[in-house]
């Protein structure tokens, strides 16, 4: 006994300056491990804080007028929904995969309870179904659960991707995924047609996506391990790395022998413990990892998808009222040039009403304009027009003179004249209004752009837009127009 506890003191003090420095070499080891994680994490922390003040600012400038925001609340709630996650600091995990393959019973094993519905009838969950998850404050196995922070963990159970109306549950699954932080796919069992696509398309949204081969229980070991290197090596290696599959028993069965009274035994299926240590551990190990910074770009990502169709939607509204304030110039002066048998009152009416409907157009994309402004702006696009402008300032002074000539002759002439008169001023205000239209089509895209005419030379944008009139056409409606409200 002496010899053995000598020689087990002799094994341990056998180099002491080796332990030392083995001692060394680990305490650098951890202090590194601890360096770059604390790194990481601040680096979590910055990018979190700026996504808060981006989004923050985005909801806060949504610079929608009232009847713009109609038909656009679900997508403002979006990005305030998402304000408030950031806020709280709320990860979100969902699962999806076919009817049967355990979703439910899995997330109610992560959670501890049974939170989620399940059973035996095709699709038992309808709808999508959320819960907490206090994962960071479990106490698990060796993990360090302390770098966890107060990020609340919530688990979001959907359903069947393969049910009936199953085009509609799936459009479901998909936006959830698109707000998800973190995805869980359940198969139990060899991968079906429809997992591999659904599986592929959930790739696609570029979040970080585990898959959880439940029900192991059911198989015997070597069939278990065959089906295992078969969806990793064949199913699913270009869609995932070994890493991101993880194999699963959520609700195990066990057989039990009971004795009955006359010596004889009966088995009893009861459920066993659930087999899910190392998906937590995968789970805790890609929260640790990127955190706070897979929240914020995942949240951003989403935000910035709402915000465009915000803006889409928002410009699609403005264009259409712009295009109605636009035609409504062009109608306006077309009538007053129509009505006014004096030529100086034609070039000078024209000029107010321009000059009305740039402010009215300013006014609409909420860019402030003072009357100068307006008339300065004027003068700007009316120089780029030289083709156009020409031509309506000759019709206007030819054209004006001709009916200001035929309606002094019409009382002379016992209204004999009255039906040239209304023919030239019906061509004089077509091709005022053209012009007006013109005006109205470059005011816009200037003050669409933030009040900038953008790269190009104001002369080149007035030129690429008069390229793509049709001024035939816009002659014949504003004519059309015309005659029907003078009853023609």
């Amino acid at each position: 006994m002496m010899i053995g506890r000598l020689c087990l003191a002799d094994s341990v003090n056998l180099d002491p300056e080796h332990n030392l420095e083995n001692s060394l070499e680990n305490s650098l080891e951890n202090n590194l491990e601890n360096t770059i994680f604390d790194f990481a994490q601040i680096e979590g922390e910055l990018n979190y804080k700026k996504a808060q003040d981006s989004l923050r600012e985005l909801v806060q400038n949504l610079d929608l007028t009232p009847q713009e925001k109609l038909g656009l609340e679900e997508q403002i709630q979006d990005l305030t929904g998402f304000l408030d996650k950031l806020e709280n600091s709320v990860i979100q995990i969902a699962a999806f995969g076919m009817v049967g393959r355990g979703k439910s019973s899995l997330l109610n094993a992560l959670l501890g309870q049974s939170v989620f519905t399940t059973g035996a009838l095709h699709g038992v969950t309808k709808a999508n179904q959320t819960a907490d998850w206090g994962l960071v404050t479990e106490k698990f196995g060796n993990a360090d659960l302390s770098r966890g922070g107060n990020s609340q963990i919530q688990v979001i159970d959907t359903p069947g991707i393969d049910e009936v109306d199953g085009e509609t549950r799936e459009l479901l699954a998909h936006e959830v995924a698109r707000r998800a932080d973190l995805i869980l796919f359940i198969i139990a069992g060899d991968m079906t047609q429809v997992e591999y696509d659904a599986l592929s398309q959930l790739r696609e949204v570029g979040k970080p996506l585990l898959l959880v081969f439940n029900k192991i229980d059911q198989y015997p070991e070597v069939d278990r391990l065959a089906i295992y290197h078969k969806i990793r090596d064949e199913r699913v290696y270009q869609l995932l790395t070994p890493a991101e599959i993880v194999m699963v028993a959520a609700s195990p069965v066990i057989i039990k022998a009971v004795r009955r009274v006359d010596g004889s035994l009966s088995y009893q299926r009861q459920l066993g413990t659930p087999q899910i240590d190392e998906l937590k551990l995968k789970i805790l190990e890609i929260l640790h990892r990127e955190g706070k910074s897979l929240v914020a770009l995942n949240t951003m990502l989403f935000a910035t998808d709402v915000n465009e169709q915000l803006v889409q939607r928002k410009m699609s509204i403005r264009e259409a009222s712009a295009n109605e304030v636009i035609w409504k110039g062009v109608m306006t002066k077309a009538m007053a040039i129509a009505l006014n048998p004096i030529t100086a009152l034609d070039i000078f009416t024209g000029a107010i009403i321009d000059v009305t409907m740039i402010l009215s157009l300013s006014r609409l994309y909420g860019i402030p304009m003072t009357q100068a402004g307006a008339v300065s702006l004027l003068q700007k696009i009316a120089i780029s027009m030289t083709g156009i402008s020409a031509s309506e300032v000759l019709a206007s002074l030819g054209l004006s003179s001709l009916k200001s000539l035929f309606s002094i002759t019409v009382p002379m002439t016992g209204g004999m004249t009255i039906a040239p008169y209304v023919s030239v001023a019906i061509t004089q205000a077509a091709i005022t209004g053209v012009a007006t239209y013109a005006i109205g089509q470059v005011t816009k895209l200037y003050l669409s752009n933030g009040a900038s005419w953008g790269p190009d030379s104001p002369k080149s944008v007035v030129s690429d837009i008069l390229a793509t009139l049709d001024e035939k056409s816009i002659l014949h409606r504003i004519k059309a127009e015309l005659k029907a409200k003078l009853s023609l």
